[in-house]
């Protein structure tokens, strides 16, 4: 059996590199998917608890988290989907996307 330290360092690892990458690039869609990293780090540790534990709750979590993802990406995709239609860019940076009133 796999010990429980290389999942953990594993999602740690996972959840570094979203949050490096979340913070530093200014392309949204980028962005998004660092998001996405970070989340699914959480869920592999989820899992590695409850495998753990022997508990079915860390999996119970797991699928609740997903489920808030895939909505979280589609208000984030479908908002840039329409900043783009207006203002047909996805930079961050850009003065007239920081402003949620058009």
């Amino acid at each position: 059996m796999i010990p429980i330290e290389y999942f953990l360092v594993l999602g740690a690892i996972l959840f570094a590199i979203g949050a490096y990458g979340a913070l530093t690039k200014s392309n949204a869609i980028i962005v998004l998917m660092c998001i996405e990293l970070m989340l699914n780090a959480a869920n592999i540790n989820f899992v590695a608890f409850g495998a753990f534990n022997a508990d079915v709750m860390g999996q119970a979590f797991v699928v609740m988290s997903i489920s808030v993802a895939a909505a979280e990406v589609a208000v984030g995709i479908a908002i840039l989907l329409n900043a783009y239609k207006l203002r047909k860019t996805t930079e961050l940076d850009d003065k007239q996307l920081r402003s949620m009133r058009w």
